[in-house]
């Protein structure tokens, strides 16, 4: 390289660009920019010359500032990390955002305040205005603190299995629960579940069960989304009479999804209609075949009601427990995860605590997310104040400085300090978090993650309104697979798309596709907030299609269905050559003449097409705005009646 940039020399020189091309233009060398270039020989000549002078300036500023200048230099070191939005390093030079977008504009980069810039901007900016820009250490809490460590193998020892009961809506997870603490409470209240705290101990023969009370889509969902992974075990509860139902299919894949070992309690062996071997057959469908027909899936016939199976039940969790050899070190900091938390008027934030490592005492500083706080009280799941909980037991805490979200880890630290940067630096990333709004995947995006190895492996989700449908889409998309990615279909179900759809698709980083379904507004509202592609088709191989095309990067522009007025049949008219024809008043917003137009009758939709003739009076117009009355005709439709609702929408392309 012949040429040297002024801001290269001036780094060399340990000056600012600014201070360099002062000194240059005193030396009678004009340069008219930091990015401007000058040659090798002449820039060690310039440096050799205004080394000397450095040295002088220095020497007497030292003497008349007396140190001062040290302190200052200090003053102008800022902390960047590798990305920085232009609002926060105005803030942090003390300029005004408008004076940091000029600057950007000089180097040629447009960039508003919200966006961000790459570190080596920052540093050209920072060294021409007098600062100089340092790369910040990561944020990365947990290897700086080192919480969450491996620990020796010699030191782990068996703990208690994590429990979650899971199932159809009446197949009888409650009954199933209150039998176990009845069976198992002795006079000392050996064990037993109560409703203190989302989770309880039972006794079996000496040895403990943890049982979470959380509702089990929960437990597999919005804590894995948030990477805790609590349940070692999931008792499936199926009704002998009643058979697999949709519940008990989405519990089956948010298990399989968590790869948690699945124990199926057959409950209600004692009704009339109930049949065994039956539900055996319904489950060997999802991939569940039992122990006794050759499988690996533990069945148990129970009877919440009359108590049978029960400590067959409790024997098997205990078994399939110890197959998975469950150990920690109880003599470490402790660790956990919250279950649930709330805000209590007389306690302030409580939290339900399960240690997954180490013992936790009353007295520890711990750091929860981005709160932290000393142990004032623990709770065991019976209510009664203890003073230690090792790995495996559920505890309710006292002492918090802020309620923390479900599914936040617990650490036991050292000291305060360390609990309040850990805290602070929680907030820090939450805030980086926010700001750059982590995308999941979605169709439009596909090809480019593909592309650049990001994904290897495409999620989705299936809901239909009929069972047939799933499997032939699941043999469609399957079909898609190639040597870049692959295709899993993690769940698929019969009925509209809900929340727990939304919530497993958000754990999983999956797509959504509903055929001939749709999402109910909570479902659409969390998508929304997760960033989760929900895709609904009428026709099947349009939905083949779109993933096929995201796949191959030639995604068609995705166009988006907007209402743009509703209106209401007041009277029927028969028109000669023309057919029916509607009078109607425009309730809201208004319809067009090149509107598409919905007929709904009892919230039911009859027919959807284009209109054929709008009018006001006996003019033909272009649109009839809320609150008039108009004339309209259906395109090839005469079936209409008084009462009817129309609904006029437009198709927009959306930006992708």
């Amino acid at each position: 390289m012949t040429k040297k940039r002024i801001y290269e020399l001036a780094k060399e020189l340990k000056i600012t660009s600014k201070e360099l091309m002062e000194l240059m233009e005193e030396m009678g060398i004009n340069v008219n920019s930091h990015m401007a270039t000058i040659e090798n020989e002449e820039a060690e000549t310039i440096k050799e010359l205004i080394s000397g002078e450095i040295k002088d300036k220095g020497k007497k500023e030292k003497q008349s500032t007396n140190g001062t200048h040290k302190k200052k230099e200090e003053e102008k070191v800022i902390e960047v990390e590798d990305t920085i939005v232009v609002k926060d390093l105005a803030d942090k030079i003390g300029i005004t955002p408008a004076e940091l977008i000029t600057k950007l504009i000089n180097l040629g980069i447009m960039a508003n305040q919200n966006q961000s810039i790459d570190f080596d901007t920052a540093s050209i900016i920072g060294e021409e205005l007098g600062f100089k820009i340092i790369r910040s250490k990561s944020l990365e809490i947990k290897d700086e603190f080192n919480l969450d460590y491996e620990d020796d193998p010699e030191d782990l020892k068996p703990r208690p299995p994590v429990v979650t009961v899971m199932g159809h809506v009446d197949h009888g997870k409650t009954s199933l629960l209150d039998a176990i603490r009845e069976t198992n409470v002795t006079e000392q209240e050996a064990g037993g579940i109560t409703q203190h705290i989302g989770a309880s101990v039972v006794n079996i023969k000496g040895k403990k069960i943890v049982f979470l009370d959380t509702p089990g889509h929960e437990a597999f969902t919005s804590m894995r989304a948030r990477g805790a992974q609590v349940t070692d075990i999931a008792v499936l509860v199926v009704a002998a009479d009643d058979g697999v139902m949709p519940q008990t299919v989405e519990a089956i894949n948010h298990a399989k999804a968590a790869n948690v070992p699945i124990i199926v309690a057959i409950n209600k062996i004692d009704k009339p209609d109930a049949s065994i071997d039956r539900i055996r057959q319904e489950l060997v469908e999802y991939g569940l075949v039992p122990e006794e027909w050759g499988g690996d899936t533990v069945n148990v016939p129970v009877s919440a009601l009359k108590k049978e199976g029960i400590d067959d039940l409790l024997e098997m969790i205990l078994l399939v427990a110890e197959m998975q050899e469950l150990k920690a070190n109880p003599n470490r900091k402790a660790m956990g995860t919250v279950i649930e938390a709330q805000l209590d008027k007389g306690k302030g934030p409580v939290a339900t605590v399960l240690v997954q490592k180490g013992t936790l005492k009353v007295g520890d500083v711990v750091v929860c997310g981005s709160t932290s706080g000393r142990i004032r009280a623990m709770f065991d799941d019976k209510g009664k104040n203890i003073k230690k909980a090792g790995p495996s037991i559920p505890v309710m805490i006292l002492g918090l400085s802020e309620v923390p979200l479900s599914g936040d880890i617990l650490y036991a630290v050292e000291d305060e300090k360390t609990a309040r940067i850990y805290a602070e630096r929680k907030k820090e990333l939450e805030r980086e978090e926010q700001l750059k709004i982590t995308q999941k995947v979605s169709l439009d995006d596909l090809f480019e993650k593909i592309q650049s190895g990001e994904i290897k492996e495409l999620n989705i989700i299936i809901k239909t309104d009929a069972r047939g449908t799933i499997d032939a889409i699941k043999q469609s998309l399957e079909k898609l697979e190639n040597e870049e990615v692959k295709i899993n279909i993690i769940h698929g179900g019969v009925g509209g798309i809900t929340e727990s759809d939304v919530m497993l698709a958000a754990a999983s980083n999956a797509i959504i596709i509903g055929f001939n379904v749709r999402p109910t507004q909570n479902a659409l509202d969390i998508a929304k907030e997760e960033n989760v592609d929900v895709r609904t088709y009428r026709v099947i191989y349009e939905a083949i299609e779109d993933i096929e095309a995201a796949i191959k990067g030639m995604l068609e522009p995705k166009y988006e269905e907007k209402v743009i007025g509703r209106a209401e049949v007041r009277a029927t008219f028969k028109v000669p050559n023309v057919g029916n024809v509607a009078g109607i008043y425009v309730q809201d917003g208004k319809i067009t003449r090149n509107s598409k137009i919905r007929l709904l009758r009892d919230n039911i939709v009859i027919f959807e097409g284009n209109i054929s003739s709008l009018k006001r009076f006996k003019d033909d117009v272009k649109e009839v705005l809320s609150g008039y009355e108009g004339g309209l005709a259906l395109e090839n439709y005469n079936d209409i009646k008084e009462g009817d609702i129309l609904e006029a929408y437009i198709l927009e392309e959306v930006e992708q």
